[in-house]
């Protein structure tokens, strides 16, 4: 199980780093930290949401290995990077404005908040899954 919370420790600091990545290229390093400051509360629990699915992931994968010869579970832990990805969108404004792309980015700074929850939702959806799929397995 150590091994599962150390990739899901480093899933977590990878999925900040490339929230910093991305809001510092489209809009400089002075913005992605007032975002962050603004913002820290869903960043962080989104991005430990999504540590805490691969560890789990990494555990169920580990015992199924064992106990059934190599068998993979199909999950999923991408919501929280989608949902972090998606409140940032709207910061492609800045470079993508001939694309058409104003309109969707516009509609998803406009319901920033409400993506974070639909992230935060989702993430405890995939949460639970794998906490029922671990406790089935044992």
């Amino acid at each position: 199980m150590s091994k599962a919370m150390i990739v899901g420790s480093l899933s977590s600091v990878g999925l900040l780093a490339i929230y910093f990545a991305i809001v510092t290229l489209v809009s400089g390093w002075d913005f992605a930290q007032s975002q962050f400051t603004a913002y820290w509360y869903y960043v962080v629990t989104l991005a430990l949401g999504f540590g805490i699915q691969v560890g789990l992931y990494q555990h169920l994968r580990r015992v199924m290995a064992f106990q059934h010869g190599g068998a993979v579970v199909a999950t999923t832990g991408t919501t929280s990077t989608a949902a972090m990805l998606a409140c940032c969108v709207h910061y492609l404004a800045n470079i993508l404005p001939l694309l058409g792309a104003v309109g969707v980015v516009t509609l998803v700074a406009q319901y920033q908040v409400q993506l974070f929850w639909v992230g935060l939702a989702f993430n405890l959806a995939g949460i639970g899954y794998l906490v029922s799929k671990v406790r089935k397995v044992r």
